[in-house]
C-alpha cells in the first residue's frame, strides 16, 4: 500500500474537520442560548422545544463524531440537523449568493454532506470504538 493511501487517517482528519468546527457553533448555543433557533423554528409555526434539538445536532453529535463512538448515528443527527438549518433557518436564502459568488447555505451543505460521507465511510481505527461495530 502506498504511504499516500491511509484511509483511516482521512476518516480521522474528516471526522476532526466536520464534528470540531461544528462544536464551536453547538457550544456557542450551551453557553449562551437557543433563543434566535427558538424565534426561527417558531416563525415557521413549530412548537418551541424543537429548538432544543439543535444542542443534540451540533453539540452532542460532533462530540460523539470526534471521538469515534457511536459514529455513524452522530453524523446522521448532523446530516438531519443540517438539513433543518436549510429548511427552518435559511429557506429565504436558499438559492441565493452571498457578495462574494458564493452559496449562502454552503457551510450548512458542506456541513450536511461530510457528515454524511462519515455515515458512509464510518469512524475508522483511530477511534474510540477503533471502527468496529454497526454504527462505528
Amino acid at each position: 500500500m502506498s504511504p499516500f493511501q491511509k484511509n483511516d487517517i482521512a476518516k480521522l482528519l474528516l471526522r476532526i474537520t466536520c464534528g470540531g468546527i461544528l462544536l464551536f457553533h453547538g457550544s456557542h448555543k450551551v453557553f449562551n442560548g437557543l433563543q434566535h433557533v427558538k424565534d426561527m423554528v417558531t416563525a415557521v409555526g413549530l412548537p418551541e422545544f424543537i429548538a432544543y434539538g439543535n444542542y443534540v445536532g451540533e453539540y452532542f453529535a460532533p462530540i460523539l463524531v470526534i471521538i469515534g463512538f457511536k459514529t455513524r448515528i452522530g453524523a446522521l443527527i448532523i446530516a438531519f440537523n443540517m438539513l433543518l438549518t436549510i429548511l427552518i433557518g435559511h429557506r429565504d436564502i436558499m438559492f441565493q449568493r452571498n457578495d462574494f459568488g458564493g452559496w449562502m447555505i454552503e457551510t450548512n451543505v458542506l456541513y450536511m454532506m461530510t457528515a454524511l460521507v462519515i455515515f458512509f465511510a464510518g469512524a475508522g481505527k483511530y477511534s474510540l470504538s477503533k471502527g468496529e461495530g454497526k454504527w462505528d
